[in-house]
């Protein structure tokens, strides 16, 4: 019989993070940030001298989520922190590549997500509302980076993401910063919240 293939990666933290069957035993907040830094959105086809990484993304929505529901929980908050964690080990795939791969992606993300969020204290799976609230401030955060950084127009972006509310927006200026700088401050932001549980 042919072994299966390995379905298992190591990360830096020397855990060894089953993808098949996720453990949160096996999540370290580090091996997400440094992950995630490194990981770029739009496919890298952003302005810059270094890529827009989901780490970065992820501090928008939920700088942005805290804009738009400022009495939230901070758990919830945190769940916005980390709505693309997975992608530390499967990486970031636009729409339409997801859609190819067909529904064995979805429960792979689902897998990583109800692992990851256990391991900080989130139930495994997020209530429909506070999972639609995130996704309305992603939205927003990609209509800002498609504007300032994807090289869409401002009726481009309308159109693929929606118009943002200008209180939503207000004063946001998207920084593209070197990789080890975004993990520090994903890794910071992640235990504030932490301490606010």
């Amino acid at each position: 019989m042919p072994k299966p293939p390995r379905a298992w990666q190591r990360m830096l933290s020397g855990r060894r993070l089953d993808l098949l069957d996720p453990t949160p035993v096996d999540i370290e907040i580090e091996d997400i940030a440094h992950g995630l830094a490194f990981v770029a959105r739009w496919n890298g086809q952003t302005e810059g001298d270094f890529a827009y990484s989901v780490a970065e993304h992820s501090l928008l929505v939920e700088e942005i989520f805290a804009r738009q529901h400022p009495d939230v929980p901070a758990r919830w908050r945190l769940a916005a922190l980390l709505h693309d964690a997975p992608e530390y080990v499967i990486g970031d795939m636009i729409s339409p590549v997801k859609a190819a791969v067909g529904p064995g992606y979805g429960a792979l993300d689902e897998r990583l997500t109800a692992a990851i969020h256990i391991r900080f204290g989130l139930p495994a799976q997020i209530p429909k509302w506070v999972k639609a609230k995130i996704k309305r401030a992603d939205k927003v955060s990609a209509w800002l980076e498609a504007v300032q950084l994807a090289g869409f127009s401002e009726a481009e972006a309308n159109k693929f993401f929606g118009k943002p509310r200008p209180e939503d927006v207000a004063g946001l200026t998207l920084i593209l910063r070197a990789p080890v700088e975004v993990r520090a401050a994903f890794t910071a932001r992640h235990e504030a919240l932490l301490g606010q549980l």
